[in-house]
């Protein structure tokens, strides 16, 4: 009789096995439609400026750019950027403060530069993208960055009465 059991089991294992496949089936039927997501994405790319300045890169790709020419003169048979960029990252984490130094300080420039260069841009475009004149623009930008800071000038001083 346990012999009966065991086989029993065994179809009712296979047997079990239909209703989950089922419902991966129906989970598939539900998925959204990819047409409608990919004209949401395209409609939020088409929203870039081509006159705005690009932000500028941080001390490790100012390292790779540079390193990116000693490696293919070192290496000229590589030819995958997959390697260069394996690499690179190895020597940067190996890299020391001091060594890093050089490259931080190329970055805090072209970030000095970027910022003049979005003033400029938005100088030139008079108004934001919201409709809102720079000043009031401005005015805002400081808000925001009072409340993370944790400051905040709005503040009545009535609760000392």
């Amino acid at each position: 009789m346990t012999g009966a059991r065991g086989k029993g089991a065994v179809k009712n294992t296979t047997t079990s096995l239909k209703p989950a496949d089922d419902r991966k089936v129906g989970k598939r039927k539900a998925t959204v439609d990819g047409s409608t997501v990919r004209k949401a994405k395209k409609e939020r790319k088409a929203n870039k400026d081509p006159n705005k300045p690009k932000r500028p890169p941080s001390a490790f790709f100012v390292f790779l750019a540079e390193f990116r020419t000693t490696f293919k003169k070192e290496n000229p048979d590589v030819k995958a950027v997959s390697a260069v960029g394996r690499a690179a990252g190895e020597k940067w984490k190996s890299m020391s403060e001091e060594d890093k130094a050089p490259y931080e300080a190329k970055a805090q420039k072209r970030k000095g530069d970027y910022e003049k260069q979005m003033k400029d841009y938005h100088k030139k475009q008079g108004t934001s993208a919201n409709g809102v004149a720079d000043d009031e623009d401005a005015e805002e930008a400081n808000d925001e960055e009072n409340e993370a800071t944790g400051e905040d000038d709005d503040v009545d001083d009535d609760d000392e009465d």
